[in-house]
């Protein structure tokens, strides 16, 4: 059993104000392997005051002195990269190669997006005769993350904030904590002044919204469910303090009758698919034009079916098991609504995968023929969870598309560069892809809509977090 009961607190690993203890499960054995401490609005507020303590210093030190320390912490991280992995693995069930290469992985890649966007960041600028603008870190940032990319969330939120010349206190999740935990003794290791980041382990009742009421917070930076999203606006609204929330998606994935049809569907599959569905960018609703819908329907069965699933310890190319036992209750659930609803089954199911009875492990799962007023098609279900819609045309694929709540990200797939490149500018969604391409580190992450506001990654992610004052001189 792992015990990880301290905080990072002003630079020192503490215990909290009073015992907490807290079980991570493995979802892949339902089992502890894992005791953390929760947090209370005590330690809260001994975080935010070291904080406030560290942040004139920290602004005030010069930007090449701190991209300096972030780049040691990218080598300290690059170094760790296979025990951050390994810690993904554990506490969220990622199979462990894609934990290395991909979801660890992403520390370092948005390091250097980071690290590229901040040199086109104006700090200072003419405005007029005698005027200058001038850009200043916010202040104190609270920053919850998720479960689902640990390492990723925590990156796009802490390296932009740093770099800024904010403080912060990070609250991770406490179902995945102890990816979050490496990356503070990666942060204590580079060297960082002590009160610049502090970690506090906590639920979103208590720490989460301590945090987001906190007087001495300047800015709140959150990921998540639109639902605790919006928990955490209202609960910001007191202090009048700036929120930026990246939510969830329902995005369309729509292929015209001209694409490479096998490449398009077996690519949207895999994708919706991959990290066991629990990513909020997901391709989880695949639009078909109708001459080519049932041909694409078959493709999807066959390739639903083809995704392995299995031991998250394992090597491989597969999927493993959902976070938690919640979420597993939550994806079942949604899968009998589309039935009962009448959605068609094509692929997977109820249940666990054959020959599997212990473990938050699902079956990779296809309903065909949706329309956008089922249950399964409006609600994110946050699993290997697929729907298929016909249309007939484009403006009815762009109806389809936007019908939603959501605008974080779509997909488009057609052998018309001039069609891609229209459609693209009609989805209301902060992310789209044309023909699979993919997104260069730096790129803006965020959506429209329910899906959010703010944009991370690169020098929008940096700008998040930082004041605009104007200086007029007579």
């Amino acid at each position: 059993m792992i015990e990880k009961r301290k905080f990072y607190i002003d630079g020192a690993w503490v215990s909290p104000r009073a015992a907490n203890d807290f079980e991570v499960i493995d979802p892949a054995t339902e089992e502890a392997c894992a005791v953390i401490s929760l947090g209370a609005k005590s330690d809260v507020d001994e975080a935010v005051a070291a904080a406030r303590r560290a942040f004139p210093s920290w602004a005030a030190t010069p930007l090449e002195s701190r991209i300096v320390l972030l780049e040691r912490l990218d080598a300290i991280m690059q170094r760790r990269i296979g025990e951050l992995g390994e810690a993904i693995s554990l506490e969220m069930g990622a199979p462990i190669d894609f934990a290395v290469s991909e979801q660890a992985a992403c520390g370092p890649w948005h390091m250097k997006g980071f690290l590229e966007g901040v040199k086109h960041i104006a700090w200072e600028e003419p405005f007029a005769e005698g005027q200058i603008i001038v850009r200043e870190p916010i202040g104190v940032c609270g920053l919850i993350t998720p479960w689902n990319w640990p390492v990723n969330q925590i990156a796009l939120k802490v390296i932009p904030a740093l770099l800024a010349g904010c403080t912060c206190v990070l609250k991770p999740s406490e179902i995945a904590p102890l990816s979050a935990l490496i990356f503070a003794e990666c942060i204590d290791e580079a060297g960082f002044p002590k009160g610049v980041f502090n970690l506090v382990n906590g639920d979103g009742p208590t720490v989460g919204e301590a945090m987001s009421h906190h007087p001495d917070i300047d800015m709140m930076s959150f990921t998540g469910s639109t639902r605790a999203g919006a928990q955490v606006f209202r609960a910001a609204a007191d202090t009048v303090k700036r929120v930026t929330l990246e939510l969830g998606g329902k995005s369309p994935n729509i292929i015209f009758a001209d694409a490479n049809l096998e490449k398009a569907v077996r690519g949207g599959v895999s994708h919706c698919m991959e990290n066991t569905g629990q990513s909020c960018n997901a391709p989880t609703r695949m639009l078909v034009e109708r001459p080519v819908y049932d041909e694409a329907v078959d493709l999807a069965k066959r390739a639903a079916e083809s995704v392995r699933v299995g031991n998250p310890r394992e090597h491989g190319d597969h999927i493993g098991p959902l976070v938690s036992q919640a979420q597993f209750d939550k994806v079942q659930g949604l899968i009998e609504t589309a039935i009962a609803e009448g959605a068609r089954l094509v692929a997977g199911g109820p249940g666990r995968p054959d020959g599997m009875n212990r473990g938050y492990f699902v079956r990779p799962t296809v309903f065909a023929d949706v329309h956008n007023g089922m249950t399964i098609a409006r609600e994110e279900v946050f699993g290997p969870v697929l729907v298929m819609i016909p249309f007939d045309g484009e403006e009815e694929a762009v109806a389809i598309a936007n019908d939603t709540p959501y605008g974080l990200a779509a997909y488009i797939s057609t052998a018309d560069a001039e069609r891609g490149q229209r459609v693209a500018r009609q989805l209301r969604a902060g992310m789209v892809r044309v023909n699979g391409a993919g997104l260069a580190a730096g790129h803006p992450f965020g959506g429209y809509k329910q899906s959010g506001n703010g944009r991370e990654g690169g020098r929008w992610g940096i700008e998040d977090f930082l004041e605009v004052k104007i200086v007029s001189t007579r």
